[in-house]
């Protein structure tokens, strides 16, 4: 597979997110199976992989770095803090990126991840409660001493991403986006491109709505958080159904699939973008990579804006909760 850079990082031009196979939608994968799937991945030429602590908790770190541990010099690892989950239960308590939590959450996924040094650290989400630069400073020390390589943000908005950048180069931030979600490029598109920031896109494929692998008489599993999310209500998704209809209508004008519509329309918009679609199965696996043979013109590209400026989308991507976490 080619390569992109995430700042100084060069990766696979697609990466994977991992939080699929132990959360979030429903039962965790089986753990041989699990290992199997991250290292086919790796055959196929992935190299970003993406986890975090707070995934399962914990248990997606378990994971990933089981599987990866033989091919550790093949791959970069990308994990995250700020959450806070009760280290016996696994249960939320808010938000922590106090600089001796990051320092003591670091020692534990190095440990769960059975390595020594992380490639790409993320701050999940702004803390507001510590200022971004005593987090920066934090992550700049954990570098320092050779456990960290990279520094990343995950949903910050430009004021955010400038003042951290002003005390250590960050290397990638991390957001929603996808062809239902492209607030990003207005509101930190620009600063990242000056100061020289890759964007990694998580729900690239929108949760499975975009590839039509959802509609509005979908039945989510116990366990499985879009039952939580406004945009994945059974009315939200009917009224949204004619974006799902369009992505499929030219996925059958080029001969490709949804998937790799989507994919590929986001590998387009620039070079220093690397989606993590998420999945547990082999075929959707090899379908997300084939999207990084799929060439879009300009013509393309401007077809897909106007079809899409003309179909609004219908519910909120977050709950109100979860919404006020993230910095604007």
């Amino acid at each position: 597979m080619q390569k992109r850079k995430l700042g100084t990082l060069e990766v696979s031009t697609i990466g994977l997110g991992c939080m699929g196979l132990s959360h979030a939608y429903g039962p965790a994968v089986e753990k041989s199976a699990g290992i199997a799937f991250l290292r086919t991945a790796v055959d196929r030429g992935v190299t970003l992989f993406d986890t975090a602590e707070i995934y399962g908790p914990f248990t997606n770190e378990e994971l990933v770095g089981e599987a990866l541990a033989p091919v550790r010099g093949q791959v970069k690892i990308a994990t995250k803090f700020g959450f806070n989950p009760d280290p016996k239960t696994g249960k939320g308590q808010g938000l922590n990126s106090r600089p001796e939590h990051i320092r003591a959450v670091v020692e534990a996924s190095l440990k769960r991840l059975r390595t020594d040094v992380i490639d790409l650290l993320y701050q999940h989400r702004v803390d507001p409660n510590v200022p971004i630069e005593d987090v920066a400073g934090a992550v700049k020390d954990l570098i320092a001493a050779g456990k960290v390589r990279h520094f990343g943000l995950s949903e910050a908005g430009a004021k955010t991403i400038r003042r951290a950048h002003a005390v250590q180069p960050v290397s990638a931030l991390q957001s929603e986006y996808s062809l239902w979600w492209r607030e990003p490029e207005e509101s930190v598109f620009p600063t990242l491109e000056e100061l020289g920031i890759g964007f990694v896109p998580f729900s690239p494929l929108g949760r499975g709505f975009l590839v039509g692998s959802v509609d509005a008489n979908t039945a989510f599993t116990e366990g499985d958080f879009r039952n939580t999310l406004p945009r994945f209500s059974a009315e939200a998704r009917k009224a949204n159904q004619g974006i799902a209809d369009k992505v499929a209508e030219l996925a059958r004008s080029k001969g490709v699939t949804p998937a790799q519509i989507a994919l590929a329309w986001i590998l387009a918009r620039k070079p220093w973008i690397v989606p993590i679609p998420g999945t547990t199965k082999s075929h959707r696996l090899e379908e997300n990579i084939g999207a990084a043979a799929v060439s879009l013109s300009a013509a393309d590209l401007d077809q897909i804006d106007r079809a899409f400026a003309a179909i609004p989308v219908q519910g909120n991507r977050y709950a109100e909760a979860m919404q006020k976490q993230i910095d604007r």
